[in-house]
């Protein structure tokens, strides 16, 4: 572990620092020759699929389709550490809850299943069959399905998210909270309002030919990696890369590839953004609309498109010629001038590309701003043609597959009119909780069980201290995870975990090896088979784990559950029945790469009300809760906080206590504040302060953070979650798609009362 330190770090992303990284976190593990093995069947053909990120694999013969962050997830999965029982009858819960996130997980693979005891306040183990009775008893004895909540993580393969969601149905209810939820809710709402579907309308070979990259809200070199190959090389040719941020990101800035021996013989690397804009946190969507305004202004528009594939631009036109400047440079934080720059850049460009992540996302205006940025996009006609389109860039690795599956809180008629006729049964038509409407369930009482099928619920989510109160209020909480996490400390009256097998490892079932499926962000969907022997041999499969608990829990289902795991392939005959684009599923699974699903507004069949491609007229807001809270609190300096990862991180979990790239060793409480600001406060980088949220129902607090001097714009702040995730209040979220506003939480700051470290 590294020695508390702030440093700059003068390397470019990549490189030698990305190399010494991979090999301590491999050794760390204890698994350095077969950790190097993994590596390199990571993401290849007859290999399994990262973990980590939902980035596309560019080479499917290439040795190395892994980078520095997918390397510690398999790292990490990989690890010779292991929770036994005798760990858990040394620590109490309350014991092991003293603990950060981060040792917990370093603590290794969990290997058997774990019942909480109330009595001596230790987990215990207990066999399948009595966990999976437990957990049956409990569903049984509710009296509406709809008590019961089943929350999905990114991870979960497309074989088990589909019985996952076929089981939560046939049990009775649509309440399936997900990870989406939480992450790229407004994409799917926006863009399936606005041009029919809710995925990405791009394919990696388009990034080949693009002419110009916009990229908002997005920190590739730490979130996705391997995503900085294909800027790098994007560069190189020569497109424009615009880049969008508050905060300067090292791997927007320069980037080293370790497959270039010049990059690595480099001190500098190669630069990627041709153009860098720090906006103001939450301007991207003033910093569209000005975009457009100043495109239309020169007249530089696509009208045979705009006329032949399009409706509401009249209305588009006329809210932007009502649109000021000086609005447009008071939200968005950049200058007309600036702007105008952008604007020449994409009126030059015959073929753009805009992408975006949770810095796009996670505002309470995110959908307006993603359908502002679909806007542009359709001003010159760049969806539906080669080098050109959306690209909203998804986290988790199948987080994109999950929801294609069906795991999703408002399924439409047809999709459960197929369900149902494939499975002989009467779905729930009634909408069920998002994650937010789970926590508001648990809290008041309405929501008695949760099931987690993976992830880190109690730390991930927004207003962390009510989300764990809920959790203690359940009657049962069930956890299937690889490694113990915060969530299983803050447990049910009873509660559960069951451990299953992760990605890297192989998974023998009556017809042999199986593997899984995934499908990427943008719609690539490709086959994962493990290698490594298992962590123990009391680990299930995930779709093992979901068929047992519904075999034990639906005892009239006419579906054959544990004859469907026995071969994975009856899986996917089953899928192949009721989701879009799955026809044929196993014979083009096999091929090695998989095959692309296929998106309709890509090939401008467009799916809307209208049967066209939408413009959507927004304002730019000025009444953003940031603008409002300062006004009512003109006294007090109320700052926007953004949360974000550290680059020893990916999702909740913690795989070291360093931020390289922006020069944070050893420690993660830290708050980056502008030089500017400190010195309005009377404050000094190296000073400890506490955060406080402002919010109309009252005040959070997230105490002792170090100072930090910053790159980043006046009134702004950036932070790690999940420290700061309980500063975000329950009902700060993303309007109509009830994301958390994690990106945007006001806060104060105060000299803490202990500057101790």
């Amino acid at each position: 572990m590294s020695r508390q330190a702030i440093k700059l770090y003068a390397g470019p992303a990549g490189g030698w620092g990305a190399l010494r990284s991979v090999l301590h976190h491999i050794h760390e593990q204890g698994v350095v020759a077969r950790g190097i093995t993994t590596l390199l069947h990571s993401n290849q053909p007859d290999g399994f699929d990262c973990p980590g990120c939902a980035w596309p694999d560019k080479n499917h013969h290439s040795t190395f389709e892994f980078c520095e962050n997918g390397a510690k997830a398999v790292a990490a999965e990989a690890t010779e550490r292991r929770v036994t029982r005798k760990f858990f009858a040394a620590h109490t819960v309350a014991n092991l809850a003293v603990h950060d996130d981060y040792w917990l997980e370093a603590q290794g693979r969990l290997t058997e299943p774990m019942r909480y005891d109330s009595a001596t306040d230790h987990y215990v183990p207990t066999s399948w069959d009595d966990a999976f009775a437990l957990t049956a008893k409990h569903l049984n004895a509710l009296a509406s399905p709809d008590e019961a909540l089943f929350y999905t993580s990114g991870r979960t393969s497309n074989e088990a998210a589909f019985l996952y969601q076929l089981f939560i149905r046939e049990y009775g209810t649509n309440n399936l909270p997900d990870c989406s939820n939480m992450c790229h809710e407004p994409s799917g709402t926006a863009m399936k309002e606005q041009i029919g579907i809710g995925k990405g309308t791009v394919t990696l070979e388009d990034f080949d030919h693009a002419e110009a990259l916009f990229i908002f809200g997005q920190n590739p070199g730490t979130n996705h990696p391997r995503m900085l190959g294909t800027l790098r090389e994007a560069a190189k040719r020569g497109c424009r890369i615009v880049v969008f941020n508050p905060l300067r990101e090292r791997g927007l800035e320069r980037f080293a590839d370790p497959q270039s021996p010049l990059d690595m013989l480099s001190t500098h690397g190669t630069q990627i953004a041709s153009s860098y804009y720090q906006l103001r946190i939450g301007g991207d969507l003033a910093v569209a609309t000005g975009i457009a305004k100043a495109v239309l202004e020169a007249g530089d528009v696509d009208l045979e498109f705009i006329a032949q594939h399009t409706d509401g631009f009249d209305a588009f036109k006329t809210t932007l010629d009502a649109e000021t400047w000086v609005t447009i440079e008071e939200q968005s934080g950049l200058t007309e001038a600036q702007i105008r720059e952008v604007a020449a850049i994409y009126m030059a460009s015959k073929a753009t590309i805009c992408t975006w992540g949770m810095g796009i996302t996670q505002h309470k205006h995110s959908v307006a701003t993603i359908q502002a940025i679909t806007n542009l996009l359709l001003l010159k006609g760049n969806i539906g043609k080669p080098g050109a389109g959306a690209c909203p860039v998804r986290g988790h690795s199948n987080v994109q597959g999950d929801r294609t599956m069906g795991i999703y809180e408002k399924p439409s008629p047809a999709f459960l009119a197929r369900l149902g006729k494939a499975f002989d049964f009467e779905p729930p038509q009634q909408h069920g909780h998002d994650v937010v409407g789970g926590i508001e369930a648990m809290l008041a009482g309405e929501a008695k069980v949760f099931f987690g099928m993976g992830g880190n619920f109690a730390t991930a989510t927004p207003d962390s201290d009510r989300t764990r109160q809920g959790l203690r209020q359940c009657d049962l909480t069930v956890h299937v995870t690889t490694k113990l996490n915060r969530s299983h400390l803050e447990h049910g009256k009873d509660a559960l975990i069951m451990p299953c097998l992760g990605r890297t490892e192989v998974d023998i079932q009556a017809a042999g090896a199986q593997g899984v499926t995934v499908e990427d962000s943008m719609s690539m969907v490709h086959i994962s088979a493990g290698m490594n022997a298992p962590a123990s041999e009391h680990l299930l499969s995930e779709p093992a784990i979901v068929a047992r608990l519904a075999a034990a829990t639906l005892q009239q289902s006419k579906t054959p559950w544990l004859w469907l795991i026995e071969d994975y392939d009856r899986i996917r005959d089953k899928i192949a029945q009721v989701i879009d684009g799955f026809e044929d599923f196993n014979p083009r699974v096999h091929v090695p790469g998989g095959f692309y699903l296929g998106n309709s507004a890509r090939d401008r069949d467009w799916r809307t009300a209208s049967g066209k491609a939408g413009f959507i007229a927004h304002a730019v807001p000025t009444d953003l809760p940031i603008n409002t809270l300062r006004k009512q609190h003109a006294e007090r300096r109320i700052f926007n906080l953004m949360t974000v990862r550290s680059h020893d991180q990916y999702n909740t979990t913690i795989y070291g206590l360093d931020d390289r790239y922006r020069g944070v060793f050893g420690q993660r409480r830290v708050c980056f504040i502008n030089k500017a600001d400190l010195a309005a406060l009377g404050f000094s980088a190296g000073q400890w302060v506490d955060m406080t949220s402002v919010w109309h129902d009252g005040e959070r607090v997230a105490k002792r953070f170090l100072l930090v001097e910053y790159d980043i714009p006046q009134g702004c702040l950036a932070s790690y979650y999940p420290e700061t995730n309980n500063l975000v209040p329950l009902d700060s979220m993303a309007d109509r798609a009830r994301t958390p506003a994690s990106k945007s939480v006001p806060v104060v700051l105060t000299l803490s009362e202990s500057v101790a470290a």
